[in-house]
């Protein structure tokens, strides 16, 4: 380990160790970081925040779920881990006792709350409306960061209110496997025979078998994503769950899940579900389509990025309008999921640290995205619309630190 590093690592420990944590020594530290290459068992190198740097905590206070003064941790996270546990309880617990005992009797079925039962408002609409939800959530965080298998190991640190071999009620694991199962694909043949097959034997893989289901007692880090996603939504109705929002949550998890000090990382799923609520407050427009063409919408942001581009280099931006590339084609991306798909995680996380530590933190990823488009220019200027669209969809650079020293030049140039 390098003396710099060495160095960085006794900065941050000085910040943090306060009775009262200086906040702008601390976004000085997290914005200006240097990515460090410290090889591990995957294969990747991580960010300036890595395990040696006790990133946690400082997340934590960057996104507003840990407040300054150090007195008062043990009693806000004891508080709101409780809090996670109760959520845990009314909508994973409570509904699947619930499910496994509805229509155990004839008197269940043939009651006012029945299967079906036209009433909106009743359990089993709201229990197939919450599979829908849970199916699109399942999906897409199976496959989360394929380019390590994290998610896909098993977490030291299950939660032990759901695997509690105690409890007989239905897991969201289980009404996964039950509803695919029961949602067969039904195809007729030329001759009028109508076939079901299940999802699971198609040759195209399926959510269920795309990774393998670790035994019980067991979970994977991608099934406390799932849980995480699905209490959000429950509590969050108006916007529930929308594809990408995997990608936002992802990144936090794995911060907190590889935290060295087993403290953090035991409460990993709780603490990663509030600084997710947290930072979906700050960019829940990018995620509603109605309000796309909003001053907050998604659509804005994008055209600011052009604007951006236009102040800083006319020659680039002047090109992309010619070729008709509209920043929807690559920008919507990069802006809705905070660049998690353009870069390897722990790149991922090295931009975030400076953004989430800039007070206009979302300002600062319209320069990061400007400065991403000027640092191809040369390439930009030379290629035509095929080109152009390659480049911009599978960004070709990855050193992150020269394109957030870039965005910083833009910033402070203004």
């Amino acid at each position: 380990m390098s003396s710099l590093h060495k160095s960085r690592i006794a900065d941050f420990q000085d910040v943090l160790k306060e009775p009262s944590i200086a906040l702008e020594k601390l976004r000085e530290l997290s914005f200006s970081g240097k990515k460090v290459s410290l090889e591990q068992p995957c294969g990747h190198a991580w960010s300036a925040l890595g395990p040696q740097l006790c990133p946690s905590p400082s997340v934590q206070i960057l996104l507003n779920y840990l407040p300054l003064e150090r007195a008062s941790w043990t009693s806000i996270l004891a508080k709101q881990r409780e809090l996670y546990a109760q959520f845990l309880r009314e909508m994973i617990i409570q509904p699947g006792i619930a499910k496994a005992n509805m229509g155990v009797s004839r008197e269940d079925v043939t009651f006012e709350d029945h299967p079906l039962n036209p009433n909106p408002d009743s359990r089993w609409n709201t229990y197939f409306k919450d599979n829908e939800v849970l199916l699109q959530i399942d999906k897409d965080v199976r496959r989360l960061c394929p380019d390590i298998s994290f998610f896909q190991r098993a977490t030291e640190y299950p939660c032990l209110l759901i695997l509690d071999p105690q409890n007989e009620f239905e897991t969201l694991r289980k009404r996964v496997e039950q509803t695919t199962l029961k949602s067969q694909t039904v195809a007729r043949n030329r001759s009028g025979v109508t076939n079901m097959s299940s999802p699971q034997k198609n040759s195209a893989p399926s959510s269920l078998n795309e990774y393998e289901v670790l035994p019980n007692g067991c979970e994977a880090h991608w099934e406390v994503v799932e849980r995480i996603l699905f209490i959000y939504a429950k509590l969050n109705p108006g916007i529930a769950y929308v594809q990408g929002m995997n990608e936002i949550v992802g990144p936090l998890y794995y911060t907190f899940a590889t935290d060295p000090n087993s403290e953090w990382k035991e409460h990993a799923e709780a603490d990663t579900f509030f600084c997710f609520t947290n930072l979906m407050a700050e960019i829940r427009d990018n995620f509603i389509k109605s309000l796309d063409d909003s001053q907050c919408g998604i659509t804005y942001k994008m055209e600011k990025v052009y604007s951006t581009l236009k102040d800083k280099d006319v020659e680039l931006y002047l090109k992309l309008q010619e070729q008709n590339i509209k920043p929807q084609f690559f920008a919507f991306r990069w802006l809705t999921l905070l660049l998690s798909q353009e870069f390897l995680l722990p790149d991922v996380i090295r931009i975030w640290d400076s953004l989430f530590a800039d007070d206009n933190r979302f300002d600062f990823l319209l320069l990061v995205c400007c400065a991403m488009l000027m640092l191809i220019r040369e390439q930009l200027l030379e290629g035509d619309f095929t080109v152009n669209m390659r480049l911009l969809q599978d960004y070709p650079i990855t050193d992150v630190c020269q394109i957030l020293q870039k965005a910083k030049e833009l910033q402070d140039s203004k």
